[in-house]
Order: structure tokens, then C-alpha cells, then sequence
């Protein structure tokens, strides 16, 4: 039998870690998971496992390469990029993958920021609003001042796509997606590394900066790997390359973020006081973005909710929307006392609730969907303002769930809202950005299928 030419992606999540293997019309032919145990820090403080995901990286590759039903073409990633992965001279890690949840010294970010112009001017200048960790410049700015022995060892700071990207082909690489990237590390005025970096001596531990699909190297059969992208940025690219109108994309999973691509105006205080940040997309371009930490949110309020109901945790996925508690929580986003004045990075209003004043899981499980779509607005609402946008697109852990889904689009009636379903748009992005160099073909027209969820369509909810 003939093998099926492949393009293989690794999908790396913070919980969630994915292998997907794509054909020639880019539907998914195979894929696996794996959920891998955090470990501790010096500090104590959880992290991944840079050992056990390593581990099960070569464990993937090994069984594809010895499958006879697939002609592996190339490999590429996408990831969560918040966070360095430290190299010594022989390409050994030296230090943890930090958690960008880690707390941040505060004196020492203030040091930073009074150094190059404050903290208002900084963040605005690199687009990165004050995050701490998550600023992941500001995590290698710590190990320089605070352990400068171990800085002095560190040959090359990689984002962890463009380590996994090390990992197989041996060559190094820095990527515009996840160094533009609420890093602090890129200056969206100059369009270039920003003075800070340069200045306090970080810019010599970033590899060479290469085009996004660039050929990074090779694996030890010929297999071409590319050099890896920030998983927000790689969501985009099949949107991109189908859709022209303005839209918004709304890619919801540990994080939901708001990406609108036709929305070039700079960042402003307030937006940056509300987590707005930009992006930067495989070509380059500023994409304006808000964030929420609505997934991590849903997990943890969903826990609860099982605890106190005595369900099992993925007992939410079977709650369909219902006409009274639906109409409850329509109401309550439609009165202004009720709305949002945040974005949200913590816990939902629905932390705080009493579990025993509702009478079922089902009615308590609505409440905490209109709880966080009430930050939801908020936060997309940032976003939107000042541009023609027609179309919402949800994809993600969210466009699966339908309460969600018509509270979102009630919130929004003079836009299309859709659930757009497609085989992992982040890791289809990846495989899009390598096509030139492995398939021949040409782009299918249907990789995305959309189901639109508007008052027309609600049937009475």
C-alpha cells in the first residue's frame, strides 16, 4: 500500500499536549494526546516537565517514522510561547520551563521600567502590558540580574516552539510570532528588537530571527522541520488566507483571546490596563488582542460545581441550553449594573457565588457561563471598536458549547457569530505556513466549517 504524504504538528498546550498529522488536503489522518504532570521549580512553584515532554516528543516520532501507512513530509510547531527554554554550549537545557503564572519580583520590574522610560511608556512601546511573567523578556532580565552565573552559561534563550523545532533538527532559531508577543522583548513603533534588549545585554542569547515556514533544518531521514509558531498567532493563518472582510477571531481554550487582524490602531493606556496587547502574525503584521483566562476559569469553576452537585467533572458537556435559564442570564448581561467594567486574568464573579442558592447543576452551570461571557464582552468589545467588523469566529473549547454560544451571539446581534469547526486551527495554521515546501497541491476551499448562531437560529432560547 501507498503511504499518505504527511505533514506531522505538534501542538503544545499548557495542558494539553497534541500530535496531528495532516495530508495533502489538510485533513487530520491521525492524532494522539497526552496530558504530562507538572513537576516544581527551585521555588516550589508548578511547571512543566521539559524531561517528560521531551520524552514523549521522540517516543511520537519514533512511532511515526516507523509507520508504514505515512510518508512523513515535514514537522512543525505550535505552542504556547510565554516562557524560555535556557540552552547551555552543548544544547542542554540549564533551568525550568518557568510557569508565566510565577510570581514576579516587583521591584525588580519596577527597575526595568524606570530604566527605559516607565511603565506606562514601555508597555506601549512593546505593545506587552505589565504581566510580570508573562512578559517572558522580563523572566531572562531576572535570571541575568538576580543569578548571573547562570545567565553567563546560557548560550541561547528559545521560545518553546522554536525549542521543540531544536529538538529535532539541532539548529537554532528565534520566531517573530512569539518574540511579538506580549514578550516586551519587540518595539512595535521601530519595528525591531527594543532598546532595552540590546542595551542590557539579552539580544545576544536570541538566535537568528527567521521568516515564519522557513526550512529550519532537518531531521536525520530528510524530514523538513520548520521553526515552530506561537499557537495564538498560528490560529489565525487559516482565517487569513479565507476570509478578506474584517472579522474577529475569538480562539478560546486555557486562554480566550480576541484577535482582530483589521484593527491597526496603537494600543492606549487604557487598553493596556484592560490586557489588551498585539500580536504580530506570521507576516508581520500588528494584530490588536485581548485576553481572558475564561478556559482555566471554566476548569476550575467546573470542579467545583461537580464537588458540590456530586457529577462528574465532564458532566457540563452534556447541559444543553435551557429557555428559562437562558433568559435569566440574557437578562442579566442586558442590565448595566451587571455588565463587566473589566477584563478578566482572575477568578469570575462566579468564584464568589454560593453553590446552595441554585436549585440544579444546570441552572448553576448557566450562571457561570453568563458570569464569564459577562468579561467576555468586555474584553472582545476592546477589540472591535473603531473597525467594520461583520464576523465573529469562535473556534476553540467554547465553539463546542452552545450556552456560550448564544449568549455570545445575543451580545452582539449586528454581527454573524459562528462556530467555526476545523481540524485544530493552530495546528492547521503550522501546517499551512510549510505548504510550499512539502505539498504541491493547492489549498482545499472547505477547511473550515462554519455554523452560524444568531436570535434566528436560537428556536426560542
Amino acid at each position: 500500500m501507498e503511504r499518505i504524504p504527511v505533514i506531522a504538528i505538534f501542538d503544545i498546550g499548557k495542558t494539553n499536549k497534541k500530535i496531528l498529522l495532516f495530508d495533502e488536503q489538510y485533513k487530520v489522518v491521525y492524532q494522539d494526546s497526552k496530558n504530562i504532570a507538572e513537576i516544581t521549580d527551585e521555588d516550589g512553584f508548578p511547571c512543566e516537565s521539559l524531561d517528560a515532554l521531551t520524552a514523549w516528543i521522540h517516543l511520537v516520532l519514533g512511532n511515526l517514522q516507523s509507520n508504514s501507512s505515512f510518508d512523513l513530509k515535514a514537522v512543525n510547531i505550535s505552542a504556547y510561547g510565554a516562557s524560555f527554554v535556557y540552552l547551555n554550549t552543548n544544547g542542554e537545557p540549564l533551568l525550568p520551563l518557568y510557569n508565566y503564572l510565577k510570581p514576579y519580583p516587583t521591584a525588580l520590574q519596577q527597575q526595568l521600567y524606570d530604566l527605559y522610560g516607565g511603565a506606562v511608556n514601555f508597555a506601549k512601546q512593546t505593545a506587552s502590558p505589565v504581566l510580570g511573567s508573562l512578559n517572558s523578556g522580563l523572566q531572562l532580565y531576572r535570571i541575568q540580574q538576580q543569578q548571573p552565573e547562570i545567565f553567563a552559561k546560557i548560550k541561547w534563550a528559545l521560545h518553546l516552539p522554536q525549542f521543540i523545532s531544536f529538538l529535532l533538527c539541532n539548529t537554532t532559531a528565534s520566531d517573530i510570532t512569539s518574540i511579538g508577543c506580549h514578550t516586551a522583548l519587540w518595539d512595535f513603533e521601530k519595528n525591531n528588537y527594543h532598546q532595552w534588549v540590546a542595551s542590557e545585554g539579552l539580544i545576544e542569547k536570541f538566535a537568528e530571527l527567521k521568516e515564519t515556514g522557513f526550512i529550519n533544518g532537518e531531521m536525520g531521514n530528510g524530514t523538513i522541520v520548520g521553526t515552530g509558531l506561537h499557537d495564538s498567532s498560528a490560529a489565525l493563518i487559516p482565517y487569513l488566507y479565507a476570509f478578506k472582510e474584517p472579522f474577529i477571531l475569538l480562539s478560546t481554550g486555557t486562554w480566550c483571546i480576541s484577535l482582530n487582524p483589521f484593527n491597526h490602531a496603537l494600543l492606549t493606556t487604557a487598553e493596556l490596563e484592560q490586557d489588551c496587547l498585539c500580536y504580530l502574525t506570521y507576516n508581520g503584521n500588528p494584530v490588536k488582542a485581548s485576553r481572558l483566562f475564561a478556559g482555566r476559569e471554566h476548569e476550575e469553576q467546573v470542579k467545583r460545581l461537580a464537588n458540590h452537585f456530586n457529577k462528574e467533572f465532564n458532566y457540563y458537556k452534556t447541559v444543553q441550553p435551557e429557555n428559562q435559564w437562558m433568559q435569566q442570564c440574557k437578562q442579566q448581561l442586558q442590565t448595566k449594573e451587571n455588565k463587566s467594567k473589566t477584563a478578566m486574568v482572575g477568578e469570575s464573579v462566579f468564584a464568589q457565588r454560593d453553590l446552595a442558592t441554585f436549585p440544579n447543576y444546570e441552572a448553576a452551570y448557566h450562571q457561570l457561563i453568563a458570569d464569564i461571557m459577562a468579561q467576555q464582552i468586555y474584553s472582545t468589545n476592546l477589540v472591535l471598536q473603531g473597525t467594520d467588523v461583520q464576523r465573529i469566529f469562535v473556534d476553540g473549547g467554547f465553539s463546542e458549547n452552545p450556552i456560550y454560544m448564544y449568549l455570545l451571539s445575543a451580545a452582539f446581534p449586528d454581527i454573524e457569530v459562528y462556530a467555526a469547526t476545523m481540524a485544530q486551527a493552530s495546528a492547521l495554521g503550522a501546517a499551512m505556513v510549510m505548504h510550499q515546501h512539502w505539498n504541491s497541491k493547492t489549498f482545499p476551499a472547505d477547511l473550515i466549517d462554519l455554523k452560524l448562531y444568531s436570535s434566528k437560529n436560537q428556536q426560542g432560547l
